[in-house]
């Protein structure tokens, strides 16, 4: 008797498009931006290390202690330089014992009490100054305060 017709299609312009964008600014983007974070804070955190490495290589060097001290923060402090200024910070070599870099007085090792060590910590304040704006609070959690790393080198006193 009756005929059914199909259903009339909407009007659907534009309906993949917006799809596009709601899944571009809710789904790729924001695993773009935590890919990017995670990777600065992983360079972050290898310089870091590495600066702790040349510090406590630096202090090997022969002179006295505040000569020592100086040099490992001076070595600390070129390895991580871009992190430097990304923070807009200088370290106080002349003190050596502020941070970013912090440079201990020589101590007893805790392998042989008969010799003696310093320990260089190379930090970095990421909630204070995040890679991206608005990962500090976002991250901290994960990452606590601060990013860092620290070395030990015995020291060779007896070749000053």
């Amino acid at each position: 008797m009756f005929e059914r017709q199909p259903p009339r299609r909407r009007n659907a312009r534009g309906a993949i498009t917006l799809e596009f964008a709601f899944l571009m600014m809710f789904g790729v983007l924001p695993l773009l931006l935590v890919t990017f974070s995670g990777v600065m804070i992983f360079a972050a955190k290898q310089s870091l290390t590495l600066a702790a490495g040349e510090g406590a290589r630096a202090a090997l060097r022969y002179g006295d202690i505040p000569e020592r001290r100086a040099n490992a923060c001076m070595a600390a402090a070129r390895s991580m330089q871009w992190l430097l200024n990304f923070s807009r910070s200088t370290p106080s070599c002349s003190a050596a014992n502020a941070p970013p870099i912090t440079v201990s007085q020589p101590f007893a090792c805790t392998s042989d009490s008969s010799v003696q060590c310093i320990r260089v910590i190379a930090s970095y304040d990421h909630d204070a100054h995040p890679f991206l704006p608005g990962t500090g609070r976002l991250l901290g959690w994960t990452l606590g305060k601060s990013l860092s790393s620290s070395a030990v080198v015995q020291l060779d006193l007896g070749n000053r």
